[in-house]
């Protein structure tokens, strides 16, 4: 749901709060003391507020039933005009809610055994639906996303709807930095990628496939949503041709905009030689 996702600094946002213990301390993710919850989401709304209105919103993801109240960025001009100082020409996909992300957060839910307990990454986190669902599901959560806004949107929404936070990272996956391959090591790879409608342009095909062959475990998967645009049937045939295997399934919706069907692809890297 974002564009390609600049470089960061690593979130220290969390440094002073609680966090869940696992066996991979790098994806602990964010849980409020008890008392702490309301400060926190207004102290993170304050932040929004100061760069944009924020309106609140309501969704139901459609087959889980679950209902989300999000808040999105209301004044799109302005985000369009910030864009064009960006050295990236990147476009603020991250700022709607897509069809792509609802449909992979219901994917999250329903398959919420593959996820819960294990270190997750999620490319193109936009306003953190798909973020939210992954929390829910019990994953340690790193988001990253090329806007800095999208980051505390994500973390707002995330700590809303699903009571924790995930790890944050800026990253520009055409340039991706050496904090993510730090991260991706300390987890021995990510068992799961996820990626919600993050593929507009044809200039993301190659570095978006590079990538997430460098950051999987071995075993893992990629879990892309998309609704059918030619930069992600470029990908899927480019994946196809480097030995990617991957399932399909479709979903109808509905949606809270449009009626698109989202195919969710469920990729899997060639077999390493040892």
């Amino acid at each position: 749901m974002g564009g390609a996702v600049g470089n960061g600094p690593r979130d220290s946002a969390f440094a002073t709060r609680k966090r869940v213990p696992g066996p991979h301390s790098a994806f602990a993710v964010s849980v409020p003391a008890p008392g702490r919850h309301a400060r926190r989401l207004a102290r993170l709304r304050a932040r929004l507020a100061r760069r944009f209105p924020v309106p609140a919103i309501e969704i139901t993801l459609p087959r889980s039933d679950i209902r989300y109240r999000l808040l999105v960025p209301a004044d799109q001009d302005r985000l369009l005009d910030q864009a064009e100082g960006d050295p990236e020409q990147n476009l603020p996909y991250w700022a709607e809610v897509w069809p792509s992300g609802v449909a992979l957060a219901d994917v999250a839910l329903e398959r919420r055994g593959d996820l819960a307990g294990r270190p997750v990454l999620e490319l193109g986190s936009g306003l953190g639906v798909t973020a939210a669902a992954a929390l829910a599901a019990g994953a340690r959560l790193l988001a990253v996303d090329y806007s800095p806004d999208a980051l505390v949107l994500c973390r707002y929404n995330a700590l809303r709807n699903a009571g924790r936070e995930p790890r944050t990272l800026g990253l520009n996956w055409r340039a991706p930095s050496a904090a993510l391959f730090g991260l991706a090591a300390e987890a021995r790879g990510f068992p799961i990628i996820l990626a919600a409608d993050v593929l507009y342009e044809e200039r993301d095909v190659a570095p978006l496939l590079d990538l997430v062959g460098k950051l999987l475990a071995p075993g893992g998967a990629v879990w892309l949503a998309e609704p059918r645009r030619e930069s992600a049937r470029r990908f899927l045939a480019a994946a196809e041709s480097a030995g990617w295997r991957r399932a399909t399934e479709e979903y109808d919706g509905p949606w809270p905009e449009g009626n698109a069907t989202v195919r969710v692809h469920f990729l899997h890297p060639p077999d390493r030689e040892g």
